[in-house]
């Protein structure tokens, strides 16, 4: 998952605490649901007895100030990538404002240490190669959970290999340096998504829960923002004009703003 992909996982699983309910919808988008509650059975245990516990460790005893400068310096080192994905979706002008916020950032803000481009009004992007698959027409294919790493989806999954590869994490020579780098993300990543736990625990199935909010947050993601209104959701009041209340008038549409 993106890095700033989680605060955006984490918001909507507010609208997605209920989605038990919406199981059959989303049936069509998860057609290897055995396999893949699994594999989010076995994922479950190193996160639970490992990954969570060091997380909380992480936030309780580092300062706010600190974990912000490290996640600023890692959401930094994903700023080339997302920049070079603008680029080959046919957008320069986000490009270019990437390339500009990874130098603010990388120089003034102390290797990414400070979000100085933020500071300075530059909007934050990002981009991954599956976004940049879409958006040349490859559809999402099958919801999938991938061993350890969590939920995706079939285009996303192919394109991981290319996101990693161009990760400057990976192009670090030192392998003490990089592997011990790979694992402060990972706990980085991790601890943000502390905030949202509760939600996923409170939900009668988190396994749903967390499916749909990420295919929510992939699609918006891929639309910049701004994914099409789904006309199907709306079919389902195309008779709301006869819909009559308990004294068998007929009930008035709500008012327009």
């Amino acid at each position: 998952m993106a890095a700033r992909g989680v605060f955006a996982l984490a918001a909507l699983l507010l609208l997605s605490a209920c989605a038990t309910s919406e199981n059959a919808a989303r049936s069509e988008a998860d057609p290897w649901e055995p396999l893949n509650r699994g594999i989010y059975a076995v994922n479950d245990v190193p996160d639970r007895f490992l990954l969570k516990p060091i997380a909380r460790g992480y936030r309780a005893i580092t300062p706010v100030f600190l974990r912000r400068g490290v996640s600023n310096f890692f959401d930094n080192l994903t700023t080339p990538r997302s920049a070079l994905n603008n680029f080959l979706q046919g957008k320069p002008k986000r490009g270019f404002s990437d390339v500009s916020r990874f130098l603010f950032n990388s120089t003034i803000g102390v290797g990414g240490l400070i979000d100085v481009a933020s500071m300075g009004g530059l909007e934050i992007y990002d981009e991954d190669f599956g976004q940049t698959l879409a958006v040349w027409g490859v559809p999402d294919g099958p919801y999938i959970v991938i061993p350890l790493l969590g939920p995706s989806t079939l285009r996303d999954g192919v394109a991981l290999p290319v996101d990693i590869y161009s990760s400057l994490l990976t192009h670090i020579d030192d392998s003490s340096v990089r592997d011990k780098l790979w694992g402060l993300r990972l706990i980085d990543l991790r601890a943000r998504l502390l905030t949202a736990e509760q939600l996923i625990e409170d939900s009668r199935d988190p396994y749903i829960t967390i499916r749909e909010s990420f295919l929510q947050n992939r699609r918006f993601q891929v639309y910049d923002g701004d994914p099409p209104i789904d006309e199907d959701f709306y079919d389902d009041f195309e008779d709301f004009e006869d819909f009559e209340d308990p004294d068998g008038e007929a009930a008035e549409p709500p008012p327009e703003d």
